[in-house]
């Protein structure tokens, strides 16, 4: 009696683990979902807003900034200047040194600011290490759920005009034809004036905007699946179009739908950098690797760098790992080399 073969997901698994490109890019992913999963909780990147340093703080590593040096010209600030009487001409005068007193009363918790922070510290002296895991987690759950919605959309039309066909097919094909006549990057930013800014509205946008690519594909799919002998098996044990569609062919097609879902995270992604740098995308009271490179252009000028490259980094490496892991998706799920495999 023969052995029973692998499945198609079995086999995928195990060309998966050969592919040691594949499998770090996986690890650096998953290290990023991490980060995120911290961000969401609280745990990191928390307290991004609070002013944890001085104004433009260095790293840590390059020291604390040297001390500006004073005008030519203008006298220092002494002391033990005496304080001028303005009682003469300020009516709320003779109430200063009550009030300073009932101040003094008060016990207030003041904190230093600090001359350095681990990454940098931006204008107003939020920690730029903070502000780049929060990023990470605005920029990378936007990526992911606009993906999501892309695919869902994606799927269903594709699987409706390439299953059904006819009049549904032609008015699918329609929609399609003037989504794509129109440059994309100029129907996310037409739908990004209408919607205006916050992460649900960046989240529609690409995903309303994005599906074409995975419509065309499945749509394909659908095709060459629907005239297959299992599905025409499936027909004359009575099974209903939609258990045709969703039940037996869908399960058979998820591989291209899954490819496709990885890569549009990237493009997505990228997309919404593009709009928070331009003031479309994320709410003034949030932050993304966007909104950090915005803030970057006008420091890069002064010299304070450190912003810029930290927000570079964090968006460079994840989308570097995620790319060489779709392609790694890609490449063991291709059906074309299961006939490969001794």
């Amino acid at each position: 009696m023969s052995a029973p073969s692998e499945g198609v997901w079995a086999l995928a698994a195990r060309r998966l683990r050969g592919d040691r490109v594949g499998m770090t890019a996986i690890v650096v992913v998953a290290l990023y979902a991490l980060l995120v999963l911290a961000a969401v909780t609280g745990l990191a990147g928390a307290h991004w807003q609070q002013e944890r340093g001085v104004s433009y703080a260095p790293p840590t590593l390059l020291g604390p900034a040297a001390p500006a040096l004073p005008m030519p010209g203008l006298p220092a600030p002494s002391a033990s200047a005496p304080l001028l009487d303005l009682s003469s001409v300020d009516p709320l005068a003779p109430r200063y040194r009550e009030w300073d007193e009932a101040t003094v009363r008060q016990s207030v918790e003041t904190t230093t600011p600090a001359e350095t922070l681990p990454l940098g510290g931006d204008r107003l002296g939020r920690s730029v290490l903070d502000k780049a895991i929060k990023g990470s987690q605005i920029s990378i759950l936007v990526g992911v759920l606009a993906a999501v919605v892309a695919a869902a959309i994606g799927t269903v039309l594709g699987a409706l005009a390439g299953f059904l066909g006819g009049r549904v097919g032609d008015l699918l094909e329609w929609v399609y034809n003037v989504f794509t006549s129109i440059p994309g990057i100029l129907l996310i930013f037409a739908f990004a004036a209408v919607a205006g800014r916050g992460v649900t509205s960046v989240v529609l946008i690409l995903g309303l905007t994005g599906w074409t690519g995975i419509y065309r594909l499945v749509r394909a799919e659908f095709m060459k699946h629907a005239a297959r002998d299992y599905v025409r098996a499936a027909e004359a044990i009575g099974a209903s179009r939609t258990q045709r569609m969703f039940r037996h062919i869908l399960p058979n097609v998820s591989h291209v739908v899954l490819v496709q879902l990885s890569i549009h995270v990237v493009g997505f992604i990228k997309y919404e950098v593009i709009l928070s740098y331009l003031g479309l995308g994320v709410s003034v009271d949030q932050v993304s690797w966007g909104t950090m490179l915005a803030e970057a252009q006008s420091e890069l000028i002064l010299g304070y760098w450190w912003q810029i490259a930290t927000a570079t980094t964090f968006m460079a490496v994840f989308v570097t790992a995620f790319s060489l892991m779709t392609d790694a998706l890609r490449d063991a799920l291709d059906p074309k080399l299961r006939g490969l495999e001794g």
